[in-house]
């Protein structure tokens, strides 16, 4: 089992969005390049945003979401 689970990932995703507005982020396809991306950017030398005791660069990124350190953002946003 993912820890945290997909739901919450999702929930953490959308902690921003203002009451009455449509989610940001409804599927795991989204929650998945998210991380990956975020990934990849550790691997490529960014400093992680969050403590993790393992040092895997995914695990830090779901760790990251997790914690609301990182935001997906809409194509707008971007």
């Amino acid at each position: 089992m993912l820890h945290p689970s997909y739901s919450d990932l999702i929930q953490a995703a959308n902690s921003d969005v203002e009451p009455g507005d449509s989610n940001l982020v409804t599927s795991r396809y989204s929650i998945v390049m998210a991380i990956a991306k975020r990934a990849r950017q550790i691997i490529d030398g960014d400093e992680p945003m969050v403590y993790s005791s393992v040092d895997k660069p995914l695990s830090i990124a779901v760790e990251e979401l997790n914690q609301g350190q990182i935001k997906i953002l809409s194509e707008e946003e971007e």
